[in-house]
């Protein structure tokens, strides 16, 4: 009888190593392709960043000392280089404590002393790989919920625009009079119809944005004109409150109102939503609007550069610091019980961080709460 071995199976992942001695990486492709996995080797820093911008691997061994770009850096180009998957990175020192807590810093997931231990390697890239194998499922899986999601919103708007058409021609009498009673009980669909349909659209929009499916059209406009513009639809909403509704251009705003680049619908939705918020959580007092035109910062710059200032302050309710904290979160409403689905601020600070922006909120309980919203002039 013979007896059959079969053959160790062979692994699909693609580990590039990155080491400026070519003794190591002979050392380090023949440990690792006798596994199975297929090695890819560079000799310096600017070669394995070309080859990881051209083909993603799925592991990084990286050498921390090289000529040029050194591990260090290596390691932070590719952790904020957002069109990359998540690529665990292993580096390979021959140095004390602090070089690998600079490491770490830098990004890195684990590190591997000189000279090498063939299994304390392996052990190590197996453990890696697992990480990368168990996010990359993660993050599928997410795609495909965000898909759903996506999809399903989108074929709920179909129902409720037909629902909506149909209750405002019977309200209208097209089908006939209807009593007074029935009048009322059509409104209450109408309105609930309608807050459905806004949160559907709602979700669309954020999914849109995260799926970078969202396509902005940036124009010339004048800021100004919006807030007057949704400061005049809104302006019935606060008047049932009996709520003063104040707009306030601040100094150089008053004759030149600031026109900036954006896209001017997606701009609206922001101011509409502030305003409609600080409508929703005040009960008695004023929302005022306030804009002004000075220098800001980017968290991506380090010298200031021309924008504007938003600032949407009411007398209302107020948030706790724990609130504030997850206010921009999605479906993170906070704890109010006026509070709706968590996602409109969700979606306002999408917007503004689509145009390079910031939004901020300070608040108070019961002594109202301070949005700020600062754009760049022109955001490219």
């Amino acid at each position: 009888m013979s007896l059959f071995i079969a053959p160790p199976l062979k692994s699909s992942d693609r580990i590039l190593a990155v080491d400026d001695s070519p003794d190591n990486l002979f050392l380090i492709e023949a440990i690792l392709a006798e596994e199975g996995y297929e090695v890819v080797c560079k000799s310096d820093g600017s070669s394995a960043l070309a080859s990881i911008n051209a083909d993603p691997p799925d592991l990084v061994l990286l050498d921390v000392m090289m000529p040029g770009i050194d591990g260090y850096e290596v390691t932070r180009r590719i952790r904020t280089n957002p069109h990359l998957p998540f690529i665990p990175i292993l580096l390979i020192t021959a140095h004390d404590h602090s070089s690998v807590v600079e490491g770490l810093d830098a990004g890195a997931d684990d590190f591997i002393r000189k000279p090498v231990e063939v299994d304390e390697l392996l052990a190590r890239v197996r453990s890696l790989l697992r990480l990368k194998h168990s996010i990359d499922q993660q993050m599928a899986m997410s795609r495909q919920r965000e898909d759903f999601v996506s999809r399903l919103t989108h074929d709920l708007r179909t129902p409720l625009v037909a629902a909506d058409r149909m209750l405002h021609l019977v309200l209208q009498g097209a089908l006939g009079e209807i009593s007074p009673t029935i009048e009322d009980a059509i409104t209450s669909m109408i309105n609930s119809n309608q807050n459905l349909l806004q949160m559907v659209n709602t979700l669309l929009e954020v999914y849109r944005y995260e799926a970078g499916r969202k396509t902005l059209t940036f124009s010339s406009f004048d800021l100004g004109k919006i807030i007057q513009e949704v400061i005049q639809e809104l302006t019935p909403l606060a008047q049932e409150k009996e709520l003063t509704l104040k707009f306030n251009p601040i100094s150089n705003c008053l004759t030149d109102s600031p026109i900036i680049m954006g896209d001017p619908l997606e701009i609206r939705r922001v101011v509409t939503n502030l305003v409609g918020n600080a409508i929703k959580f005040t009960d008695m007092g004023a929302i005022e609007i306030r804009l002004d035109r000075k220098k800001i910062f980017l968290d991506t710059q380090d010298q200031p550069t021309d924008g504007v200032i938003l600032e949407v302050e009411d007398s209302g309710v107020g948030m706790s610091p724990e609130d504030q904290a997850i206010i921009f979160e999605r479906f993170r409403q906070g704890n109010n019980k006026r509070a709706g689905s968590g996602l409109g601020l969700h979606l306002v600070s999408r917007i503004v961080e689509a145009h390079r922006g910031t939004i901020h909120v300070q608040s108070k309980i019961s002594q109202g709460s301070l949005f700020t919203v600062c754009l760049p002039v022109n955001p490219e």
